[in-house]
Formats: C-alpha cells, sequence, structure tokens
C-alpha cells in the first residue's frame, strides 16, 4: 500500500468525475480525519436558492470514507450512512469535517459536521452525518 497523505487523497478525489463536476476538494486528510470543500455555485441550489441536500449528502460521503480512509487504508467503501439535516445551506462555501469515531478490524464508525461558511466567514452548521465505510473487497480476477 502506497503512503496515505494528502497528495495522494487529492489525486483519488480527482480521480472521481463526479467529484470533478461539482469542483470538490480535500483541503485536509490524515490521522482519522478529513476535510472536503465545495464551492456554491448556482448549479449547484435547488429552487428555493439553497444548496441542494443531495450535494450536502455527497459531502457526508466523501469526507467519512476519506477520513475512515485514514485509518483502515486506501480501499475503501462506505457501508452506508445517515444524514440529518439541520438547516438550509446557506452560504459561499460547504465544509465537510468528519472524524473517525472508532475503527475495528472490519469497519469504522465516522462521524461528519457540515457547515456552510457565509460571506462574512462565520460558519453555520447545516447538517451532520454519520456513517460506516469498510474495507473495499480485492476485485474480481478476470
Amino acid at each position: 500500500m502506497s503512503e496515505l497523505d494528502l497528495d495522494l487523497a487529492r489525486r483519488t478525489l480527482d480521480a472521481q468525475p463526479f467529484s470533478r463536476l461539482l469542483g470538490a476538494r480535500v483541503t485536509r486528510f490524515g490521522g482519522g480525519s478529513a476535510v472536503l470543500e465545495v464551492d456554491v455555485r448556482d448549479e449547484l441550489l435547488q429552487q428555493n436558492g439553497f444548496l441542494h441536500g443531495g450535494v450536502l449528502a455527497y459531502a457526508a460521503d466523501n469526507a467519512l470514507t476519506f477520513a475512515a480512509g485514514t485509518t483502515l487504508g486506501a480501499a475503501v467503501l462506505t457501508g452506508g450512512f445517515s444524514i440529518q439535516y439541520v438547516r438550509p445551506g446557506a452560504g459561499r462555501t460547504l465544509v465537510a469535517r468528519a472524524e473517525v469515531v472508532h475503527t475495528g478490524r472490519r469497519q469504522a464508525t465516522v462521524r461528519c459536521d457540515l457547515v456552510m461558511v457565509r460571506d462574512d466567514g462565520e460558519e453555520v452548521l447545516c447538517a451532520v452525518a454519520q456513517g460506516t465505510v469498510l474495507p473495499a473487497a480485492a476485485p474480481p480476477s478476470v
């Protein structure tokens, strides 16, 4: 396994076409945590002008998985997660901060706070998520 570091995390995220479409970036990675950011733009809003819940769920999913990857290794998959929206996403940047709560041999449990950074720099919590991440099985040989 190659050494896990921020550069590898950024290359891994960049290898995901959907992440490139959203303009997501990993800004912190290591020691059981990861931070993923997405700048808000019109294409990511819902009809009332708030960040679409699907973008929040995407950010939670990836932040949870990247954080778990720091403890389980690079090849991981989301086993499942739940998200609770606490207020509409309004601001200039979405920041998803994930921390590993527990890592065992077969899975990691991770939680994530999703905040919106407003124009004045204030951070407002808009959702919380928790999930499990599993080591990925080796792809079948042909």
